[in-house]
């Protein structure tokens, strides 16, 4: 029964000589008694039942005339909050957000960062992928090392969307650790780290946060020789990206003159961190291997970046090279575009 429907039958009742009670109970609960009250004050004050105007924005915000202007709104802009969107249409935060998600179907995705690609960088890339697929069985992509340098600083890694405190106030949560204080100009540590199907290779640590040609000869290259002989023998492959470190001449040189092979700078395509293990799976495996709440100086930082290499999971490491030559497919797949996972 509509509302002006009501009205009217508790209007005639009270008439009638009913009193609130009386009304409620023939109503059979389809208006609260003290609804009815009110009602029957007013026709007794008033002679008719008049109902103010509610407070706030229309009760039926989500019409679908709203829901159309919301859609032709994110059609012509790709980006706009719930708050601008309520601002717009003058409804509520609460019902700009029932309409994006549960009239729209919408969810939010926060913004990616991605290298770009022009079609020179896509070109090589497909260009890449069909050299190994002419060049490598299946069985030699397991017996390439991949490599890659990080930096990482005292400050450490979290995630402020996912990483949530739970309290009853901002207080609370602040006390209970919701605060992460950073510095403006944090010390930081430069490692390196090879990985292949059979494991990771040891860590290269480099004090100063930077590294030249001259160093990367004489402290990495090494490191990875000795690694990869040791687990393969005398047949594998060597991989770096494109750093200038690692295209240098001399770095070249060094490269074809004691790697068993390895993937020169002609071949490896740039800004493709997409595939490369580390890029896509093996550096967060080892952040969240680091015991963070120890991390107070460079030298725990560190420590803490020796011990946490020792931990990372060598199922995580098989798989991230396993799917290696699944990833190079959908590189062609994708038209040499960059691979969202």
């Amino acid at each position: 029964m509509k509302c002006k429907d009501l009205q009217q039958v508790v209007f005639r009742k009270y008439e009638d000589g009913d009193g609130p009670t009386k009304i409620f109970r023939d109503l059979s609960g389809s208006l609260g008694l003290a609804t009815i009250k009110r009602w029957c004050k007013m026709i007794r004050d008033t002679g008719s039942i008049q109902l103010s105007k509610p407070p706030g924005g229309p009760r039926f915000a989500r019409t679908s005339k709203t829901i159309q202007k919301v859609k032709h709104k994110l059609n012509q802009k790709k980006m706009a909050s719930v708050r601008s969107l309520a601002k717009d249409y003058s409804i509520s935060k609460s019902s700009s957000h029932r309409i994006l998600k549960e009239d729209m179907k919408l969810y939010p995705y926060k913004m990616r960062i991605e290298p770009k690609l022009t079609e020179e960088h896509k070109n090589k890339r497909k260009k890449f992928v069909n050299w190994v697929g002419h060049n490598f069985r299946k069985e030699d992509t397991m017996r390439i090392l991949f490599s890659d340098e990080k930096i990482f600083d005292l400050d450490g890694m979290y995630n402020s969307q996912n990483q949530r405190i739970w309290a009853v106030s901002r207080d609370e949560a602040d006390e209970k650790g919701g605060i992460k204080v950073k510095q403006k100009f944090p010390q930081k540590v430069m490692v390196w780290l090879g990985v292949c199907s059979k494991g990771v290779t040891p860590l290269v640590i480099f004090d100063s946060g930077t590294v030249d040609h001259a160093e990367y000869i004489q402290k990495v290259l090494p490191v990875a020789l000795k690694y990869g002989n040791k687990t393969f023998g005398k047949h594998w492959t060597f991989q770096q990206d494109g750093a200038k470190r690692h295209i240098h001449h001399l770095t070249q040189t060094w490269c074809q003159d004691n790697f068993p092979s390895f993937i020169d700078k002609d071949h490896w395509p740039p800004n493709s961190p997409d595939l490369n293990p580390l890029d896509y799976c093996i550096w967060d495996e080892f952040a969240q291997c680091v015991n963070w709440k120890k991390v107070t100086s460079k030298a725990t930082l560190i420590d803490e970046l020796k011990c946490a290499v020792e931990k990372i999971r060598q199922d995580v490491v098989l798989q991230s090279c396993s799917s290696w030559t699944a990833r190079l497919s959908r590189v062609l797949k994708n038209g040499g575009g960059y691979l969202k996972k």
